[in-house]
Parts: C-alpha cells; sequence; structure tokens
C-alpha cells in the first residue's frame, strides 16, 4: 500500500481565527469537527478530501517562535490584477508583509495572523489547474536526497530533481506541487508547519510507519502523548505524521 498527502498543518494559540483566516485566504470553509479547524472547499466536510490537500489547524499554546518555518504555502494567482487583488484582501484580513531575505522577487511574501510566512505568487502557467495553493514548499539542504525518500515514502510522482529543486505532485495531476528547494540552514527541528498523510482504505497505518522508517524516517516526540497517529520526521528533520484511517 501506500501513502497520500491529505493536509498541510499549522500549528497556532488561536486555532480558530487562523482557520477563518485561512478559509478566507483560500476561498474556501473552515470546520470544527473536533479540537482543531479544518479549512477545506465549501458545501460540507468531506474528510479526506479526494481532490485538494486541506489546512488542518491545531491549537497549541506556544506562540511562533522568531525564525522561518521551513514549510509554507504558495498561492496560485491568475492575472497580475488577481495578485494584486488577493495580496490587499490578505493584508485587510489581518496577514503583514514578511522579509525572509527574499529581496526583490515578483511574488509577494506574507505572514498569516500568528506569523506563518506564506507567499502570493505572480501568475505562471506551471500552477494554472492546482486550486488556491500551488505548491508546499519545503526548505531543504539536499532535494536530490529529499525526491528518493518522498518519492518513496507517499504515492505522487517526481517531476523534477535538480541540486537546487525537486518537485512532486499527485498521480492524478490535480491539486498542488510538493517542492524542496535547496536553502542555506534547510535541516533543523521540527517547527509550525507539516504534512499530514494518510493511508489508503484498507492501509495499515502502523505498517506504513515501519516502512517509512526503513526508508530513513525517526520517530518524534513533539509531546504529542498517547495519540492514533505517528510523528516522524525525514532524513533532514522534517516533521510529518502518519494519520490513522477514519
Amino acid at each position: 500500500m501506500a501513502l497520500r498527502p491529505v493536509q498541510v498543518n499549522i500549528k497556532a494559540v488561536d486555532s480558530s481565527a487562523v482557520g477563518r483566516f485561512w478559509a478566507q485566504a483560500l476561498g474556501w470553509t473552515a470546520y470544527s469537527p473536533g479540537a482543531t479547524t479544518y479549512v477545506g472547499p465549501a458545501g460540507g466536510l468531506v474528510w479526506p478530501d479526494p481532490a485538494v490537500i486541506g489546512v488542518d489547524v491545531v491549537p497549541v499554546p506556544e506562540p511562533k517562535a522568531p525564525a522561518k518555518n521551513r514549510v509554507h504555502l504558495d498561492l496560485a494567482t491568475s492575472s497580475p490584477a488577481h495578485q494584486a487583488e488577493l495580496v490587499a484582501r490578505l493584508r485587510a484580513l489581518g496577514a503583514t508583509p514578511a522579509d525572509v531575505g527574499q529581496g526583490a522577487v515578483p511574488w509577494t511574501v506574507l505572514a498569516d495572523p500568528e506569523g506563518n510566512e506564506f507567499c502570493v505568487l505572480e501568475p505562471r502557467e506551471v500552477y494554472r489547474d492546482t486550486g488556491p495553493i500551488a505548491a508546499v514548499v519545503v526548505d531543504s539542504a539536499d532535494p536530490r536526497a529529499m525526491a528518493r525518500f518522498w518519492g518513496a515514502a507517499v504515492d505522487w510522482i517526481v517531476h523534477e530533481v535538480t541540486d537546487d529543486r525537486a518537485v512532486l505532485r499527485s498521480a492524478t495531476g490535480g491539486g498542488p506541487y510538493l517542492e524542496f528547494l535547496r536553502t542555506p540552514g534547510g535541516t533543523g527541528p521540527a517547527d509550525r508547519v507539516h504534512l499530514d498523510l494518510l493511508p489508503y482504505p484498507g492501509g495499515d497505518a502502523a505498517a506504513e510507519a515501519d516502512r517509512l522508517r526503513a526508508l530513513g524516517a525517526g520517530d518524534l516526540d513533539l509531546g504529542q502523548g498517547d495519540v492514533p497517529w505517528t510523528c516522524l520526521a525525514d532524513p533532514e528533520g522534517h516533521a510529518f505524521c502518519v494519520l490513522a484511517l477514519p
């Protein structure tokens, strides 16, 4: 069997407020099925969504540290006017400009109300069919190594591998890309944004976690205690979770 990314997990002190922000940012809906706030397409809660990667905002007591997250979202736009409108709308919703050393670039770097960085991209043809989230972007010391690990860990297709960049996407050809970009200091402790993976129906989450350990993942103690999911870190220390089937 295999695993599929199903949601981006974002930690927040005020998970309801941050969930509402991301729902408005993406044009989706915030649902509160339990302690977390799940953000997905309008029309009723569907989990796991068959077409998109949702956003699950999880309450934590600690505010974000000043250091930049190693995982962030890139948002897609369809025209320069759309990019400008989206940036203005996000600023009105509480986003603030963020300087991550990007310099003069055609995209806009912002942070959500609790400081989690994200980018509003200029129009790019490659992201025309992704939906509002163009890519989940991960800082990496060695994108080639990440392509090997993640290409085996999940059922997504590796589209591009260079020394500076590795790109994966669902075999269905829908939803966002997963991109590993060579970044100074690309390894380090877990931060406030990570991917959650789920087995397909009939799969075994414990067996999948063992398979990932054999590929080079390590166990990760985030203070989660006795929970039905497994917290792991890839070979560069990026946190992720293997969820139990519903």
